[in-house]
Order: structure tokens, then sequence, then C-alpha cells
């Protein structure tokens, strides 16, 4: 099923540990509707602004699959509201500041960025039917522990 014309629905829901565990990954219609939502008004104007085919890392998640893969227990993935990506040959940081600039989102996070490797890391970005937040976050690691700060880091 295509969310939209660059995204489908296989590619927001496939996860190889879903697999691997035998897990079941199927949205409900209104999980659906959420990821039509997100391909529609983050993911196709990402791919129109960078000119560069990608697909989603992690979409929807189910319970179960969200928790083998330690997602946070009230994770956006579950109602297929978030997703995780990266746009080959593009830093993380540039995608994660276009979004911040352009695009309506509820939370968009830059998550395990690193300034020696603009690559490292991926973009998540969540959107609601309504209420959406415009938080911003970056979250790496320190020492092994994982630290969050609002807004994006500055430079390359």
């Amino acid at each position: 099923m295509r969310l939209s014309p660059h995204f489908t629905l296989t590619e927001m829901t496939k996860s190889a540990t879903a697999e691997r565990l035998g897990i079941a990954n199927e949205p409900t219609q209104a999980m659906i509707e959420n990821m039509r939502r997100l391909a529609t008004k983050i993911l196709e104007p990402v791919r129109a602004e960078f000119g560069i085919p990608f697909a989603p890392t992690s979409g929807y998640r189910e319970p179960q699959l969200n928790k083998a893969i330690g997602g946070a227990a009230r994770s956006q993935h579950l109602t297929g509201e978030a997703v995780d990506f990266e746009v080959p040959g593009i830093a993380n940081l540039i995608v994660a500041r276009w979004i911040a600039a352009n695009l309506r989102f509820d939370q968009l996070i830059l998550e395990f960025w690193s300034p020696g490797d603009p690559g490292a890391g991926w973009v998540h970005c969540s959107l609601k039917a309504a209420g959406n937040r415009g938080q911003i976050l970056t979250i790496g690691r320190v020492n092994g522990q994982a630290i969050s700060h609002q807004g994006l880091p500055h430079g390359l």
C-alpha cells in the first residue's frame, strides 16, 4: 500500500527485529492514517528538498517490538506518528535544520549525532493530527549515558 508517491506502508512497518523475533508488526487503520500524514507532510517534503531517494529506518512499532528494541514506553512510533530516517550523503544536522525551519512537526530529535561524524545517528520526526508542540531536541551519549538538550547543535 502506497502512503504517498515515494513511501509505502511496507517501508514504514519493516523491522529486522520483528522478523527475527516473529513479531507481527501490523498497524490499525488509524495508525496507517498517521503514517500517511507523516509520509505526506514530513518525508515527501524532505525528499523534494534534497532530491535524494531514501527509506525510513523505523516507523510504526507494535508494543512488543518497541520494547524489544529499547524504545521509549510512550514512543510515538507506537501510534504510527513517528519516523526515523537518514538522507544518504546529507548530514543529519542539515536535514534536521531544514525540517525545523520549514515544516510543522510535533517533535524533531537529532539522535546520536556526532560533530566528528555528520552522518552519525539519525533524524526522528513526529507529527500528530493536531496539537503539535514543535519541540526540538538533540540526544546523544556521554560515558554510556543518554543525554538530551533543547535545540540543535551549532556548526557542523
